[in-house]
């Protein structure tokens, strides 16, 4: 081998360019070379360039194998589908030489195609390019199933050109292009693009490598389909789970719920027993609740208000009270029933203690009837009969006549309804008090205990609060002078009813429905209404500190009174019936003014202390 020929060898070593082999050739020429030393290096140079060939073919294969194989890593590993797609479209480009790659899939809802990836684009109209099926190269491609190259993708004619789909091209300035379908199975799904923006010929290899990464996108795809359905498929199948777990805990927790109710009704617990059992068993706060209670509603559905839920607890369209679950916004449909099963004991315990309630208080007001009607009874049976209701008639009572301020009279059902629920007020009112109480007259007779301390008018007002808290509404109270010990001396019970029962009228007709007096509180006029009337407690209670006040200072304040008021009220002419300075005058009155309070002369106040004074004057007589 001469040197010229191994020279061929040193340029195949070091990958030289296919330019430079024509070098020796053209050295041994200029040197004067035979024919014969010029031929030898001539087929010297073919072979080279031969080899320099294989060798290329050798590494672009070795290189697309490459591709192909990373590819097919990415896809054993695929975690991001758009991360594949786009790897297989570089490695696209890269190997193909081409300065723009693409890939488009199909959109079966929308009924055209879209870019998915795309890789050396710099246009965005192109990359945001929409088109109808069956548009463009990519529409042959989809629509034969086949690879289609073009050298000038303006003068091609065998696919369909659009003004959207040309401007996008010529924004992007493409010329050669090159599409291979994407299939799974028999269907094209989207085309894989190789495209330059200078016309150029693409080789067959290119097509078949281009077709493989085709191939490769289109198992990405399936995969990620398949993956994303098996994700889907096991979320429902853990919903699944989900609903079977919480189920099957609601259906524990009524169960556990129907027991322990059970257990409540079976040892005679109450409204608050059932709450606090229910409270364990959904976990949250349950109360029984006889406020605002329209709110629930009266058809036995329980209903959200708010960040609570609320059962009504009714029986026969009356609304007895509501349980109120709290903490549970979001409350599951068998839970829910729970709570209303739940109310519906709730208003049969409530019927049943009703029930006893009720018998107990027709024979409180049985005894209470017999106290008025029947005078003659024996005490000791009265007593008895009191000691079962636990009431003690040997201690001191009050009578108390009670109505309903402006009671309903449209119609005599709702006049007898009214009646009705004023006695089972009153009725509970006696019970918590340890008294009695009776429907009579249109209205309800009570016999309360007077406590220690404690005043008729005292009980009149407590009673008219309770009870119109209860009927939510006004209720009149009108109270007796105190009896001290109806079971000894039942007479003057029927007395002391018919002073209360004026007591109740004269609060009425003075205006003052709604409230509760006795007729202390009534000055000269509860004079007039009892009988027989307090003479004594009225005028202590009247004039008893200015009298008090002359016996122990010796002064003459209740003469000054007498002649004040005999004068006209008239400070001098006062002074001339007594004889003394205008200003000593001034000075009593300002005295007397300190002792009855600074309203004793106006009219109403005047008339009762002149009242007083002339009773008190009497008495006086009487006892010289």
């Amino acid at each position: 081998m001469s040197h010229d020929q191994a020279s061929y060898l040193e340029l195949l070593a070091r990958g030289a360019a296919a330019e430079a082999y024509d070098r020796p050739v053209l050295l041994a020429r200029a040197s004067g070379a035979g024919p014969e030393t010029l031929a030898a290096l001539e087929d010297a140079k073919q072979l080279a360039l031969r080899v320099r060939a294989e060798l290329e073919g050798r590494r672009r294969r070795e290189a697309e194998l490459s591709a192909l194989f990373e590819t097919a890593h990415d896809l054993a590993g695929l975690r991001d589908l758009d991360a594949v797609l786009r790897a297989i479209v570089q490695r696209a480009r890269s190997l193909l030489g081409t300065e723009v790659a693409y890939l488009s899939l199909n959109d079966p809802a929308a009924g055209d195609t879209y870019m998915r990836v795309t890789e050396g684009s710099v246009s965005a109209r192109f990359q945001q390019l929409r088109l109808g099926m069956g548009e463009g190269l990519g529409g042959l491609v989809a629509q034969t199933a086949r690879p289609y190259v073009t050298d000038s993708y303006f003068d091609d004619e065998r696919f369909e050109h659009t003004r959207t789909i040309d401007t996008a091209v010529r924004d992007e300035g493409l010329v050669a292009i090159l599409g291979v379908p994407l299939m799974l199975g028999s269907q094209v799904i989207g085309v894989l693009f190789a495209a330059d923006r200078r016309a150029r010929v693409f080789e067959r290899e290119q097509v078949a490598l281009l077709g493989s990464f085709a191939a490769h996108a289109a198992v990405a795809i399936d995969t990620a389909n398949l993956l994303a359905e098996t994700r889907s498929a096991l979320a429902e199948l853990e919903r699944a789970n989900e609903i079977i777990r919480d189920h099957s805990g609601v259906i524990e927790r009524a169960s556990d719920v129907h027991d322990r109710l059970t257990e409540v009704v079976l040892r005679g617990g109450g409204v608050h027993d059932v709450a606090a059992a229910l409270s364990e068993v959904l976990d949250g706060a349950v109360e029984f609740t006889d406020a605002d209670v329209e709110a629930a509603g009266a058809d036995g559905r329980a209903i959200r208000r708010g960040e609570e839920w609320v059962a009504a607890v009714s029986a026969g369209g009356e609304l007895l009270g509501a349980l109120v679950l709290h903490g549970h916004p979001d409350l599951d449909p068998v839970d829910r029933r729970t709570l209303e099963r739940a109310a519906m004991v709730t208003s049969l315990l409530l019927l049943a203690r009703r029930s006893a309630h009720d018998a107990e208080q027709r024979v409180r007001g049985e005894l209470l009837d017999d106290l008025l009607d029947a005078p003659d009874r024996d005490p000791r049976l009265l007593r008895e009969r009191a000691a079962r209701l636990r009431a003690d008639l040997d201690a001191p009572h009050v009578v108390l006549a009670a109505r309903i301020d402006g009671a309903h009279t449209d119609t005599v059902e709702r006049e007898s309804a009214d009646r009705q629920r004023l006695w089972s007020a009153a009725s509970h009112v006696a019970a918590t008090c340890s008294g009695l109480a009776a429907a009579r007259d249109g209205g309800t007779v009570l016999l309360l205990p007077l406590g220690p301390g404690d005043t008729a008018a005292d009980l009149a007002r407590q009673t008219a609060r309770h009870l119109g808290d209860s009927m939510r509404e006004p209720v009149t109270v009108g109270a007796s002078s105190p009896v001290a010990a109806p079971a000894r001396d039942p007479a003057p019970i029927a007395e002391a009813y018919a002073q209360a029962r004026r007591c109740l009228d004269a609060l009425r007709l003075l205006g003052r429905s709604g409230q509760g007096a006795a007729a202390q509180d009534l000055g000269f006029l509860g004079l007039l209404l009892a009988d027989p009337g307090d003479v004594d407690g009225f005028v202590r209670r009247t004039i008893g500190e200015v009298v008090e006040y002359d016996r122990r200072r010796g002064t003459d304040l209740v003469r000054t009174l007498e002649a004040y008021f005999a004068s006209g009220m008239s400070p001098a002419r006062t002074k001339d019936d007594l004889h003394v300075h205008v200003n000593t005058v001034a000075q009593r009155l300002e005295r007397i003014g300190r002792l009855l309070g600074s309203q004793w002369q106006t009219p109403a106040r005047s008339l009762e202390i002149q009242l007083a004074l002339r009773l008190h004057a009497m008495s006086a007589a009487v006892a010289r």
